[in-house]
């Protein structure tokens, strides 16, 4: 059995968005599944990890074409984007209205027709069972769609997120027009598609109030994070996050309760460092410095994959910020599968009835703190740092086994194999 997978994210683009299909292409032949791989020739990432290309097994074969990208304009121009920009300035706010209101869904849109002319051929041409399209950019939906209504092939739809309910939607000054159409052509590749998969139970069950099923397969971790090397712990009381960390996800609570636990406690203030490895919002660094945390402050840049793995398992704690925007429950990182197996204590501020925190309590791997606890946070760190002296700081993760995944793979076999 054969399916073709339409993905805008593959090596040697880096961060999270890449790797959830590119597992599921190394794992998806031991099920008895040949994948097939389209995806863009001349891809303008926002970061790169070269280091990934050595994932893509042998003999997989990636079908790729040329993408015109409006977004290039906008980077060669140096106007943040809305997920990192702290005070947008004029041309910024104008920017992010064009982005939001013209390019519906996406500013990738420009790559659904000359895919679906070149899909159409190709699989005219050769014999395959099903197609996968995996957003965002959620554009690739529109070429699954578009190939579902032309030519009846099977299609599978893969929310990693929502498109009408994007978290940053908000700061893209959508008009209320537009914020329809989001949710109407969201509606249509719902109900178009033969099935649809997201990674979350949240997105799940809103999704299926448009009547229809949805499966969850989460993100996970791979073998890579299990290997066995000798991790030196950091020396100081390192509060570690992992990733990208954009405007939405400031954690404004946790530096105000870092500022008065490092006034009211020289130790405290001794030992501790702020690590963030990765994209950081201006806001986030902004707010830093107003908490005057800016001396226990350590930037990393972004890193490779396999340097992220290290970082998180030497750190003391690992932190992990959702966004507190509308949908926050059913916001899942890609980054906390792999916190789960460091042997690290994971600190999230999120909500407490979402999606992470019942993944953080089933496998025993931290504590989560709502969005507005400051008590709870104040007295958490109190007792992470309290088992950091004693040299007691660990947590034992149980019932992971399931976001392995080679597990998560053949979760999606099973649906795909229904299709046929």
């Amino acid at each position: 059995m054969k399916v073709l997978i339409i993905t805008y994210y593959w090596p040697n683009a880096g961060g999270s968005g890449v790797q959830r299909w590119l597992k599921f292409v190394k794992y998806l032949q031991g099920f008895g599944i040949e994948p097939i791989v389209y995806t863009v020739d001349n891809a303008n990432y926002e970061v790169v990890d070269e280091s990934l290309l050595n994932e893509i097994p042998e003999g997989i074969t990636v079908l790729k074409q040329s993408i015109f990208e409006p977004n290039n304009f906008i980077k060669n121009k140096n106007v943040s984007t809305a997920r990192v920009s702290s005070k947008p300035s004029f041309i910024q706010r104008t920017m992010q209205y064009i982005r939001g209101n013209y390019f519906i869904p996406d500013a990738r849109k420009y790559w659904v027709k000359p895919s679906v002319k070149y899909l159409t051929t190709y699989l005219k041409e050769n014999n395959v069972d099903a197609i996968i399209t995996t957003g965002p950019p959620h554009s690739m939906h529109l070429i699954g769609m578009k190939l579902k209504q032309k030519i009846g092939v099977k299609w599978i739809a893969d929310f990693r997120d929502p498109m009408s309910n994007l978290f940053y939607n908000s700061d893209l000054l959508l008009t209320n027009k537009s914020k329809k159409k989001l949710q109407q052509l969201e509606k249509e590749i719902l109900t178009t598609a033969d099935k649809v998969i997201t990674v979350s139970n949240h997105i799940a069950m809103e999704f299926e109030k448009n009547g229809v099923g949805v499966a969850v397969i989460s993100n996970g971790y791979d073998d890579e994070v299990l290997e066995s090397k000798n991790v030196s712990l950091d020396a100081k009381f390192t509060l570690s996050h992992i990733g990208l960390l954009p405007t939405q996800s400031n954690p404004k609570i946790l530096w105000k309760v870092l500022q008065e636990l490092v006034s009211e406690n020289q130790i405290f203030a001794s030992d501790l460092e702020i690590h963030l490895v990765g994209n950081v919002s201006e806001k986030v660094l902004s707010s830093i410095s107003e908490s005057r945390l800016q001396k226990y402050l350590k930037l990393t840049k972004y890193v490779s994959h396999s340097r992220a793995i290290a970082l998180q398992k030497q750190s003391q704690v690992l932190l992990l910020f959702i966004p507190q925007v509308d949908g926050a429950k059913g916001i899942v990182t890609g980054k906390i599968f792999e916190y789960l197996v460091s042997n690290r204590p994971i600190l999230a501020i999120a909500p407490i009835d979402g999606d992470v925190t019942k993944i953080i309590s089933d496998t025993k791997t931290g504590t989560v703190i709502g969005f507005d606890d400051e008590i709870q946070l104040k007295s958490t760190i109190l007792e992470l740092y309290k088992q950091y002296k004693e040299g007691e700081l660990k947590v034992k993760p149980e019932n992971i086994d399931k976001f392995h995944r080679k597990n998560l793979t053949q979760k999606l076999s099973e649906i795909i194999k229904v299709l046929k």
